[in-house]
């Protein structure tokens, strides 16, 4: 019987320190759209409750996400996390950074996503995928 407690103790404090792990204290919730001027420079992640237009900047030495058209310049990992990532509902940047890899949209783009999607480092080049939830990526439970 003590055994048996200790153990369930064992997995409540394994499950707890799971959620710990997940637990970022340095993130900044922004609850605004942000517009041409506007400048975001955050030393930990950024939630964007809205839109990031045109002309807009938002750079973080961690993730970005935007609930919403990311179409101003974003940079993830600006102090040179290149597993920092950048997710948003339309991910249409003027420019858009992780860590020291740079990159521009295609200027005969004229295709608008239609699902979520991410950026980040894959093999020293910055991919765009669909973003899937559901299932566990590069160290973190999306």
């Amino acid at each position: 019987m003590v055994l048996e407690m200790q153990e369930q103790g064992n997995k409540k404090t394994r499950k707890a320190q799971e959620i710990d792990d997940l637990v970022d204290d340095n993130t900044i919730l922004v609850r605004r759209t942000l517009r041409s001027g506007q400048k975001i420079n955050f030393s930990g992640n950024v939630v964007i409750l809205g839109d990031v237009n045109p002309g807009a900047e938002v750079m973080a030495s961690g993730h970005v996400v935007v609930l919403g058209a990311l179409r101003g310049m974003v940079h993830a990992g600006a102090a040179g996390d290149e597993q920092a990532v950048v997710v948003a509902f339309r991910l249409q940047p003027t420019q858009l950074r992780i860590a020291n890899h740079i990159t521009r949209p295609p200027e005969d783009e004229s295709a608008r996503p239609s699902q979520p999607e991410i950026a980040r480092i894959k093999d020293d080049v910055v991919t765009i995928e669909v973003f899937q939830t559901g299932g566990e990526r590069q160290g973190f439970v999306v």
